[in-house]
């Protein structure tokens, strides 16, 4: 027998018929893929917030559409922030991007999302409404029968990969051009690892942000919900408070 033999023959080696298969290295969970090639729209991006993460993703390179029901008024808050962002309706901002960012009002959330299911189909679509209700004690949460907005965009684009994010970031920061970094953690949800990942890393394009997984999207009511203690936060210290997870 040959040296050769007796290697391929030895117990315990990969080698050996039946040996238990090497396993796989550990991921390293801030190994995020490179997304800056992506074309980011943004559904209500005429809107405060949606206007400022259209902003802060274009000031970063990335090629982003901003989408409004009519597409004159999207093309003119196109021109307002420059940085080669481009505006047309809704339905042409879905079609032609990668990653669809849902940023329009909750009031205005379903019939959205339904008059756009057949142009989001197997698209990336990234959920940031907050259900809120305001009274004279302030703002609270508000509960929608899926469970929270992202798990209703969910229910309503079953040929879509939906996530949420974004939901915790002042639209005052993200629209200031003197600010140059935006000291938060974002929380990202979802079902699937790849596209959390690929939300995270969009994060992570804006300087000073940090995108963290924090579940799946049965998780997302009380995401949502935090906004309105950050708005109580805001109001009390006259802020624009984000959030920091600590230790990871």
């Amino acid at each position: 027998m040959t040296s050769t033999d007796s290697a391929q023959t030895t117990p315990g080696t990969p080698e050996t018929p039946g040996a238990a298969p090497a396993k796989a290295p550990v991921k390293d969970p801030w190994d995020l893929p490179d997304v800056s090639g992506l074309v980011i729209g943004v559904l209500g991006g005429t809107g405060p917030q949606g206007k400022g993460l259209a902003y802060r993703f274009a000031k970063a390179g990335q090629k982003v559409i901003i989408g409004s029901r009519a597409a004159d008024r999207a093309q003119a808050a196109a021109e307002e922030l420059g940085h080669g962002v481009e505006g047309a309706d809704n339905a042409e901002t879905a079609r032609r991007s990668d990653i669809v960012i849902v940023a329009v009002p909750w009031d205005g959330h379903a019939k959205t999302l339904e008059s756009l299911r057949e142009e989001l189909a197997g698209k990336l679509v990234v959920d940031c409404v907050n259900p809120l209700g305001f009274d004279k004690k302030g703002a609270y949460a508000l509960k929608p029968e899926e469970g929270s907005a992202a798990e209703q965009a969910a229910a309503l684009l079953p040929d879509s990969r939906v996530t949420a994010a974004f939901h915790h970031l002042s639209a005052v920061l993200l629209e200031d051009p003197a600010i140059e970094e935006i000291d938060t953690d974002v929380m990202v949800l979802g079902e699937v690892r790849a596209d959390v990942e690929i939300v995270q890393a969009l994060a992570g394009r804006i300087p000073g942000m940090r995108g963290v997984f924090a579940g799946r999207l049965r998780n997302a009511h009380q995401v949502e919900a935090l906004v309105a203690n950050l708005i109580s936060v805001n109001r009390r210290y006259k802020a624009h408070a984000g959030i920091r997870l600590t230790d990871v």
